[in-house]
């Protein structure tokens, strides 16, 4: 069994479901645009190489219906908000995609959270910043706790 280099907090799959979403609702807040947010929330991933009482929440969701000047904005309000809210930008570039999309990768180790955004302009309905907000092993009260979770 691998080993973590970190101690992970004792937490239930619920109180790691709402973290997550507490993160991401900071984080539309630092981009400080308003659209439409889609609705499924984090799921649960049991991190089996480290352990199987270990898991940990992977919530995409993407803020859309943006217009392309709103997109920039949203990209840059978070590239300055990020540092100020205890968030290290581990890459800030474009993505090895067709369209080279702007992308920021972070951390976050005191809430135990990383972040890939990607923004997307097309000037119509994908106009959209994507994130993919994941959080780092948690440990259950147990590894039945983790039974029927997803």
């Amino acid at each position: 069994m691998k080993e973590l280099d970190y101690t992970p907090v004792r937490m239930d799959p619920d109180q790691a479901r709402t973290k997550a979403r507490s993160v991401a609702s900071r984080l539309l807040e630092m981009t400080g645009v308003k659209g439409k947010v889609t609705e499924p929330g984090p799921s649960i991933s049991r991190c089996y190489e480290y352990g199987d009482d270990l898991f940990s929440t992977s919530h995409p969701w993407s803020v859309y219906g943006l217009t392309d000047d709103q997109v920039d904005t949203g990209m840059r309000n978070l590239r300055k908000a990020l540092g100020e809210n205890g968030w290290k930008i581990t890459k800030d570039g474009k993505a090895s995609s067709k369209n080279e999309d702007p992308e920021i990768y972070a951390e976050n180790t005191s809430e135990q959270f990383a972040l890939h955004v990607t923004a997307y302009k097309d000037g119509g309905v994908q106009t959209m910043l994507h994130f993919d907000v994941v959080s780092a092993c948690f440990r259950a009260e147990s590894a039945s706790a983790l039974d029927g979770e997803y």
